[in-house]
């Protein structure tokens, strides 16, 4: 069994090839079921959380003789760990051969959520953001920031990257790592003056308050939510879901844990039936994109056990290939 750590990953993967397997992944489908979610109580009271995302390969609707793969991944959710100097969410990824349910690799799971929810991102991109995107606002300055800057520049003719982040310190840490790889990046100091320039508008914080503000909003903005991956989280307001065409990563998950679109639905902002696609349909064209130049898309994702095990075959084959 293979043990790759973060830099085997970045290695393995490159954000215009992972966009692709995404969307080759969403369009074949996989078998996903439900995510398991357990409280590992502590006497302290600072209870943790185990996540446990299973997902394998299709083989009886792909029709093939090739083993497959199923793949889980490990996440903990330690809320605590920032006064041990650690991060909160700790994970890995298991990989088997789906037939023998042989190990075929372990995989660091932080690293490979990174690059596959970035890359998720910028498949939603290809079908909804204008062609001419030129200006991305970034909020948040977390790991995922300087991913989801390079992964939608593998789809759209990004010019210049806004960051912002409620610690300006931060923001313009991750402006210096994008301008170290020759990125045009600067900070936004004020987000509503920002997002009143771009053309698409990543959030990936961990805001429980709307943070796009759908007035705001520029005809032919493309708006890419990826924080709020729960109910009470939030990082646009009612305004933002009026007024753009909305589509999710996968309509069951969206409908009940991300944030934005439990809140929105709950307002009558938005109603289930004005949710146009998810990325299967998306891929699979039963869904249209991009209609104009003028109109507003929102993308709303939670992640998907697919994405891990289209990410997970990729590295492990890249790898196993070197």
């Amino acid at each position: 069994m293979l043990i790759l750590g973060p830099d085997a990953v970045d290695r393995a993967l490159t954000y215009s090839v992972l966009i692709d397997t995404l969307q080759a992944a969403f369009r074949d489908g996989a078998v996903q079921p439900v995510r398991h979610h357990h409280t590992v109580e502590r006497p302290d009271g600072a209870d943790a959380t185990l996540l446990l995302m299973p997902a394998w390969t299709d083989l009886k609707a792909a029709g093939t003789s090739d083993n497959g793969h199923i793949g889980i991944k490990i996440v903990t959710v330690s809320p605590d760990n920032n006064t041990l100097g650690k991060p909160a969410v700790m994970g890995n990824y298991l990989l088997l051969d789906a037939r023998t349910g042989e190990p075929q690799a372990l995989i660091d799971g932080q690293k490979l959520t990174v690059w596959r929810t970035a890359c998720a991102s910028a498949l939603a991109a290809r079908y909804l953001a204008r062609e001419d995107a030129a200006v991305h606002l970034i909020a948040g300055a977390g790991a995922l920031s300087t991913h989801l800057a390079k992964a939608h520049r593998a789809v759209r003719p990004i010019k210049r990257v806004l960051v912002w982040n409620r610690t300006a310190a931060n923001a313009e840490k991750i402006a210096c790592a994008l301008r170290d790889e020759g990125i045009d990046a600067t900070v936004a100091p004020d987000l509503d003056q920002a997002q009143a320039q771009a053309d698409i508008i990543s959030c990936a914080t961990l805001s429980t308050v709307p943070l796009v503000k759908g007035a705001l909003l520029k005809p032919g903005t493309h708006v890419d939510l990826v924080g709020a991956f729960s109910p009470a989280m939030r990082e646009s307001d009612d305004e933002a879901m009026r007024r753009a065409r909305v589509y999710v990563d996968t309509r069951d998950g969206a409908t009940k844990e991300a944030g934005d679109i439990v809140q929105a639905l709950q307002s009558g902002a938005l109603s289930e039936d004005a949710i146009i696609g998810d990325l299967f349909d998306l891929t699979r064209g039963t869904a249209q994109g991009r209609r104009s130049t003028d109109e507003i898309t929102l993308f709303k994702s939670v992640g998907a056990a697919l994405e891990d095990l289209a990410a997970g075959i990729a590295v492990y084959r890249a790898q196993a290939a070197a």
